[in-house]
């Protein structure tokens, strides 16, 4: 049994209203990233210096020496970037994404994170990569943390972010118990519900786009003009689609050390009266949007497909194919996931079984299916799916001279092709079933077998739309 893990479906075409407060069209969320004293450094106990996100562009690591210019540059960020972006954004609620030990070693800076009414994310312990670090490893640090944040700060965090995360990030943090939502993930514009290890977490997807870490970044952002431009367009795209009907959330990411500086803020600034000018704008914390979620968008448990073990699946699913049970036993083994958990994906799963049988095997579906109007059906022995299939456009309901009809052209259709007449009757009703009946009755065997195996499939499709979200 194949299970693919990534969901690439994820909301699909129909995203949920959101619901912001006061019926904004958008949230506008701002972070800053607080990692400064947190980065790898020899005095921090790490092996080599920092190579990331400063403005010493291709940077490598120092192996067992200090690099004094990379410091500075993260002491910027700390001494002068960070009261520059206070004395900016003190009024607006700001998530910081707080590195534990950096936060340790900014007492000042905390508090005035603290004064402004900042929400206080956590960041992990230390602003390193945790893509090779040991699992028991990684759950040490996020303990530890949890522990040296509540310390620093006063409260515990109630959202996580590493960053340079490993592939376990995610579900460990989960398994804390501890976070109204993870930011772990850039795969939505909107929050949404995962299951790790049989706990419900939310997740407030961040960005790496609207951040201003493209200015560290080869081919990124190389003036405050360009900044501005994206972070224009990027609100500019989400505010039309909010005033549409669906509403999203903008993150933007900050760095102390990068739009802290001078040469940059004033695009931040321009960009925020810019929004500012704008009605029916939300600006939130991540916590305030984790919270709003959660009680407008509970976790909702449904069938997985996906998830379940073969005797369910064929349970569940091997009827939606008439009487042919043996299409859903081959989909189960097929690489299922996420995207096959609604019914456009399992109909696909289950189409591609039934497409790659044997003209034999096809066969036997079509002749599994009842006569439209036919013997069955009076004598009570339809599948429930086709008694109400046949009832939706009333063929439970005909007149005695309906019936003659439809009992004649299904023998000449049967004799003539050897399978039922088979159509989607929840595409029609009782008169265009029969102009059908008599356009395709003149079809030659190939082209009706064809046809008829379309009809097959759009059954099912409506079928699998009655026990799965589309």
């Amino acid at each position: 049994m194949k299970r693919y893990e990534r969901d690439m479906i994820g909301y699909g075409a129909s995203v949920p209203g959101a619901q912001w407060p006061g019926g904004a069209k958008i949230a506008v969320q701002i972070v800053l990233n607080y990692e400064e004293g947190g980065e790898n450094c020899l005095l921090h106990g790490d092996a080599a210096s920092e190579a990331f996100l400063s403005e010493i562009v291709g940077a490598q690591p120092w192996p067992g020496q200090r690099h004094w210019n990379m410091e500075s540059v993260y002491e910027y960020g700390a001494r002068a970037g960070f009261w520059r972006l206070h004395r900016l954004l003190q009024d607006l609620p700001i998530t910081v994404y707080g590195v534990a030990t950096a936060l340790a070693r900014s007492p000042d800076q905390v508090a005035a994170m603290k004064s402004a009414g900042w929400e206080i994310a956590s960041h992990g312990l230390k602003w390193i990569d945790y893509r090779d670090i040991p699992v028991e490893e990684e759950i040490a640090h996020m303990q530890e943390a949890i522990r040296l944040h509540t310390e620093v700060v006063g409260v515990p965090p109630r959202g996580w972010y590493t960053g340079r995360c490993s592939d376990q990030t995610v579900r460990l943090a989960a398994e804390t118990g501890q976070f109204d939502y993870v930011a772990d993930t850039y795969a939505d514009d909107l929050p949404y519900w995962i299951e790790a290890s049989g706990c419900d977490q939310l997740i407030v997807p961040y960005t790496l786009d609207v951040n201003d870490m493209r200015f560290a970044a080869p081919q990124g952002f190389n003036s405050g003009d360009q900044f501005f431009a994206y972070l224009k367009d990027s609100f500019d795209a989400l505010y039309t689609e909010g005033k549409a009907g669906a509403p999203k959330m903008l993150s933007v990411g900050l760095h102390c050390r990068l739009v802290g500086r001078p040469g940059r803020v004033m695009a931040l600034k321009r960009f925020l009266d810019y929004v500012q000018s704008h009605g029916d704008v939300w600006f939130a914390t991540r916590l305030q949007i984790a919270e709003h979620w959660a009680a407008v968008h509970p976790p909702v448990k449904r069938a997985r497909p996906s998830q379940m073990d073969r005797d369910d699946f064929v349970s569940r699913y091997g009827g939606i194919f008439e009487h042919s049970p043996w299409i859903a036993e081959r989909a189960f083994e097929l690489e299922l996931g996420p995207a096959h958990d609604t019914a456009g994906g399992l109909h696909n799963a289950l189409c591609r079984m039934f497409r790659s049988a044997s003209a034999e095997e096809r066969l036997g579906v079509l002749t599994a299916h009842p006569d439209l109007a036919g013997k069955l059906a009076q004598a009570k022995r339809l599948t429930a799916e086709s008694t109400s299939e046949q009832a939706s456009a009333g063929l439970d309901a005909l007149t005695d001279e309906e019936r003659h009809t439809f009992t004649n052209l299904n023998q000449r259709y049967v004799d003539k092709f050897g399978f039922p007449f088979i159509i989607a009757v929840r595409d029609h009703d009782k008169a265009s079933i029969l102009s059908a009946f008599r356009r395709r009755i003149d079809h030659d065997r190939e082209v009706e077998f064809s046809e008829a195996c379309q009809q097959v499939e759009r059954i099912a499709e409506f079928r699998l739309r009655d026990v799965l979200p589309s």
